[in-house]
């Protein structure tokens, strides 16, 4: 079985490619023009161990929203088609992640339904080059296109740290969701 996706989507705002191995080793090529956000992508794929392509340009030049939605819209959708019918997935899975002083929780659900909760209180407007802000949306966005729940919080006092925590305990989580342990489908429903 192949857990493999390339998606692409191109608007007014932004042009953007993705390609993405479940089955992976953690491999990346991440170029969005925020540098934060391409560190957090990549961190991302190394924890998750999903091999991650991404290359999207966007008018940054107005600021980061746009392009870090759409990255979180299409990455989302990468990921249904490359999860494919889920037929014996572990669905659900948690990860705890200090970094730090900080420490993140993320809880996930590949549940067919999209629904995402984060509590993310960060200090500054922004981390290095992203704004702070854009974090929750970039999940929600993801939770939307992925069909499946997220929830997710951090404790810890920079920024920096705090973020990067809630991205490697969503690789783990997710890294965790995705194995393959049985052939059932796993809900009562019969179908996610």
């Amino acid at each position: 079985m192949s857990r493999i996706s390339n998606v692409e989507r191109k608007t007014s705002e932004t042009d953007i490619k993705i390609k993405m191995n479940l089955d992976g080793v953690g491999n990346y090529n991440i170029s969005t023009g925020i540098n934060f956000f391409d560190h957090m992508m990549e961190s991302f794929s190394k924890h998750s161990m999903i091999d991650l392509e991404v290359i999207a340009e966007g008018d940054i030049q107005v600021d980061d929203h746009h392009t870090i939605e759409d990255v979180g819209i299409l990455l989302g959708q990468a990921f249904l088609e490359a999860i494919g019918e889920k037929i014996g997935i572990k669905r659900m899975a948690h990860a705890i992640v200090p970094m730090d002083e900080s420490v993140a929780t993320i809880a996930v659900d590949i549940s067919g339904r999209s629904y995402c909760n984060m509590n993310l209180n960060f200090t500054n407007e922004k981390i290095g080059d992203m704004t702070s802000a854009i974090v929750i949306h970039f999940f929600e966005s993801f939770a939307s296109s992925a069909k499946l729940n997220i929830y997710g919080e951090v404790q810890g006092e920079n920024d920096h740290h705090k973020c990067e925590a809630i991205f490697k305990a969503f690789a783990k989580a997710l890294k965790d969701a995705i194995k393959v342990e049985h052939d059932q489908m796993p809900s009562t429903k019969g179908v996610i």
